[in-house]
């Protein structure tokens, strides 16, 4: 006993300098680069905006925002890498719409987007752009179903793989004009968009951020937006549902971190991200990708994640 009391003094003492060492630890953090995994190959829309995002990020943290692209899966890959790293705050997830649409066209998916995953913030949104080959004689949506209908099957469309935003483009597409054309998935917007500049397919439901720029330089020829209104970006393109009434997809990006990654870390990120996301400049950079920011906490990111699960398990419903 005697031994014990002697004991207690250094035993606290040991207790408060461990306390002080976490406490400085969580006022440090981040203490090294933090890995951000794009579940696509670089040069696609999420790649793209992830990457507009790593600098200011960056910059902000103090630490490298390090880019990890892993393709394939239609997302699952990347997703089931992130949702098993170990939840420090530093390993973060980087998505389009697939974090909400794989629970349904995937039943048996290997992770939960809401259970295994926290939310750290909504980054932004943007329309996709209906885009053919130069060479191919479509002027506008309308002359696109024309050619289709009195073609069926021979037209090639191009999307970023199965069921993302893209590939419900085309579906549905498909299912309000009645068109037929075959369906060529790629690992991802980067391999897909050689495919339609080579000619090897005829049209895409591209990203803003990856399609776009093809455009400018002549590459591709765009025909129309996917939003319900004209994209600021690009005015006098149409939108296809001024052809197709009610036709809308919208692609939006998000990052998450692995489940029970400490509270106060995500409160931090979302803290930091919602800084740069608001700025002036950035919204500019986001503007001249064809995407608009769109800052949210991390509860309000749930609450959208739950809302965009039931849309698309509606959408997938009527498109098969």
């Amino acid at each position: 006993m005697k031994l014990a009391f002697r004991l207690l003094p250094a035993f606290c003492a040991a207790m408060l300098l461990g306390l002080s060492v976490t406490s400085v630890s969580a006022a440090q953090y981040p203490e090294r680069a933090l890995r951000l995994i794009v579940p696509f190959p670089p040069g696609g829309g999420a790649s793209t905006m992830a990457r507009l995002l790593a600098q200011p990020l960056t910059d902000a943290l103090g630490q490298q925002i390090v880019i990890d692209n892993r393709g394939g899966g239609s997302t699952i890959i990347g997703a089931q890498l992130a949702a098993a790293a170990t939840p420090d705050g530093y390993t973060l997830f980087f998505s389009p719409n697939q974090l909400a649409i794989n629970p349904i066209a995937f039943p048996d998916l290997p992770y939960d987007p809401v259970r295994d995953f926290d939310s750290v913030a909504r980054i932004g949104s943007s329309a996709l752009i209906l885009v053919v080959n130069p060479k191919f004689e479509a002027q506008s949506v309308q002359q696109l179903i024309d050619i289709a209908k009195a073609k069926p099957g021979a037209l090639s469309v191009a999307s970023s793989g199965n069921f993302g935003p893209p590939h419900l483009a085309i579906e549905l597409f498909k299912h309000m004009t009645g068109v037929k054309m075959v369906h060529i998935p790629y690992r991802g917007s980067g391999l897909a968009l050689p495919a339609l500049v080579g000619n090897q397919v005829q049209l895409m439901f591209g990203t803003m951020p990856s399609a776009l720029p093809q455009v400018h330089a002549n590459r591709l020829r765009a025909l129309a937006v996917t939003t319900a209104k004209r994209a600021d970006v690009t005015p006098y393109l149409p939108t296809v549902a001024e052809t197709v009434p009610g036709f809308e997809v919208t692609v939006w990006y998000a990052m998450v971190a692995p489940a029970k990654t400490p509270p106060r870390i995500i409160k931090h990120l979302n803290t930091v991200i919602n800084r740069i996301l608001e700025s002036t400049e950035f919204k500019q950079r986001m503007a001249a990708s064809g995407a608009e920011t769109t800052p949210a906490t991390p509860e309000e990111m749930t609450r959208f994640l739950r809302t965009e699960t039931q849309k698309y398990k509606a959408l997938l419903q009527n498109i098969k």
